[in-house]
């Protein structure tokens, strides 16, 4: 693929830009887009299809051309690794990458966004954190005309779930995508890997040495915290591909070290705690002299390997159960009396059937953090007056409903499509690759990858409770057994552990969440409690929310919006 990290056009289209490592499908685009420029190219493709332009391109994007009737286009890649983002002012489209670059510079924030941060840990598209600044969600196309804005998806995923094919077949062909995916993400020798142990970047780390025929450079992250550090993984895969394997493990000081630089260098508040182990793994790459970084990012949310989409199957047997004995007798006898009290033994049933009554994709949201504390005791009475908190279900179901896939997994996967990688993990990589000064690529979402995985049979992404089975099994005879057997831990940043230990850690959080009490958002009375009672019973559990609160204070506080003037465009 061709990187493109930012194209001009001539003076009169100043206001034109194109990034990504992408190409156009048909030939005779393409050689225009080599002959006079890419954004030639798109231009030519918007001529050709209009808003269906974005089919004719194959890889990660964003794109804003004027259109030949006066217009302005808009569009960015399947998930949104590059980043688009615009605001309308007095009949006026503004275009730039990131979000603060079209706030006021009084920076007004969105009371609902900030909100929508403290449920999800980040703030999903199209949201931003600045009034009247919008993300183009993943996807998504936006074609403004005439002073009005149209925004809607240019690519619907289909799940084909009736199609079967020999696995043999499958698996071979499975495998030569993934050859050929890290192939196109080279850059020279300098392309190293993550690595951390687990199935997506172990086999990134195999492919690298089978594609280049040299050992891959491979950089893993480490924590010093019983439960948390899993670089024995890390140091089996090395071994198994002969990989050259740098190994780094952070500490509390690092942390108090990057906490502020790493916060401050997102366009809003970002609050995926592995976010600075990225940033140490990175940059011990671009040290070392690597320019390109390739994640494993995806594998999970392509082929069904995260452990909620086996509970939820578990859950989801309970509607098999006919609808007159589950509602005119169980959840009666369970949930609505006193009955469950009396016999040992039968809270699991209870929980069960609680939990399993509500439906998708709102049960994935029963354990929420902040809605399990009580809005009331976390958040201000004057904030939560400002604010809709229904408003956080009406998105995650209009998501959860707007994939087209009948198989619970593929629900599943098409929503943590939108909320997990394109509003989660992939900022968090992307955000932390750059601060270290290293490009990034996911073979894992290629966009061939992610064709084959929509024809693949759901049973075989999550066969039983087996999670990413056909992966797995086309990979068997690939990755080390271990990993292939591995248990599923999503451990992370040991913060809350770290937080109760550490006094310079310590200290940066109590100063942080100090700082929050005079921007009326979170109770002075919950600050308080969270740091001298929760954290210290619970410091995995509540350190989460001690690590959200800091992340939110220190963009606050050291954020300073670039004077910076967003592109005009139309």
């Amino acid at each position: 693929m061709n990187t493109i990290l930012r194209e001009l056009e001539p003076a009169d289209f100043r206001s034109s830009f194109s990034s990504g490592a992408f190409r156009f499908k048909h030939p005779e685009l393409q050689q225009i887009a080599g002959d006079r420029g890419y954004l030639t190219g798109w231009s030519e493709a918007f001529s050709r299809a209009g808003i269906a332009a974005p089919l004719e391109v194959s890889g990660d994007f964003a794109v804003a051309i004027p259109t030949p009737d006066g217009g302005v286009f808009l569009a960015t890649d399947r998930f949104a690794i590059r980043s688009l983002c615009y605001r309308i002012t007095d009949g006026q489209l503004l275009v730039a990458e990131r979000a603060d670059e079209l706030a006021d510079p009084d920076g007004e924030l969105d009371s609902q966004a900030l909100y929508d941060y403290l449920y999800f840990h980040m703030i999903p598209a199209p949201r931003t954190v600045f009034k009247d600044v919008f993300r183009l969600p993943a996807g998504h196309y936006a074609l403004f005309e005439n002073g009005h804005l149209t925004v809607a998806p240019w690519w619907k995923p289909h799940f084909s779930e009736k199609r079967r094919a020999p696995l043999g077949e499958l698996k071979a062909e499975f495998r030569q995508i993934l050859l050929d995916a890290v192939r196109d993400r080279l850059d020279g020798d300098t392309t190293a890997c993550f690595l951390s142990g687990g199935t997506d970047s172990s086999t990134v780390a195999g492919l690298l040495r089978e594609v280049t025929g040299q050992p891959a450079r491979a950089f893993s992250i480490g924590f010093e915290a019983a439960g948390y550090d899993e670089m024995e993984y890390a140091r089996i895969a090395a071994r198994h591909f002969g990989a050259e394997h740098h190994e780094y493990y952070v500490t509390p000081d690092d942390l108090v070290r990057s906490i502020p630089e790493v916060a401050a260098s997102y366009d809003q508040p970002f609050g995926n705690s592995s976010v600075v182990p990225a940033f140490y793994c990175a940059q011990a790459a671009r040290e070392a002299g690597m320019t390109r970084i390739l994640a494993g990012d995806g594998g999970d949310e392509l082929f069904g390997g995260n452990t909620r989409y086996a509970k939820q199957r578990v859950f989801g047997a309970y509607e098999q159960i006919p609808s007159m004995l589950r509602r005119g007798l169980l959840e009666p006898l369970l949930t609505g009396s006193t009955l469950p009290g009396k016999i040992p033994g039968i809270k699991k049933v209870v929980s069960y059937v609680e939990q399993a009554s509500v439906p998708m994709p709102d049960r994935m949201q029963m354990y929420n953090l902040l809605t399990r504390l009580g809005l009331g005791e976390v958040l201000t009475p004057e904030f939560l007056a400002q604010v809709d908190p229904q408003d956080t279900l009406r998105q995650q179901r209009e998501t959860y409903r707007a994939g087209d896939g009948q198989a619970l997994v593929n629900r599943m996967l098409w929503y943590d499509w939108k909320y997990t990688l394109a509003d989660n993990d992939l900022p968090k990589v992307l955000g932390a690759t750059s601060l270290a000064g290293l490009e990034v690529g996911f073979p894992l979402l290629d966009d061939r990858l992610v064709d084959f995985s929509l024809r693949l049979d759901p049973e075989l992404k999550l066969k039983g409770l087996t999670l990413r089975w056909f992966f797995k099994e086309a990979l068997k005879d690939f990755l080390p057994p271990e990993i292939i057997t591995k248990k599923k831990h999503g451990f992370g940043l040991p913060f809350g552990v770290w937080a109760t230990e550490h006094a310079g850690l310590r200290g940066l959080a109590l100063e942080s969440l100090d700082s929050l009490r005079g921007h009326g958002i979170v109770r002075s009375d919950f600050i308080d409690r969270l740091i001298k009672e929760y954290l210290p019973q619970h410091p995995g559990y509540y350190g989460e929310l001690v690590w959200i609160l800091m992340m939110l204070a220190q963009w606050m506080g050291r954020h300073e919006f670039p004077h910076l003037t967003p592109r005009s465009i139309g």
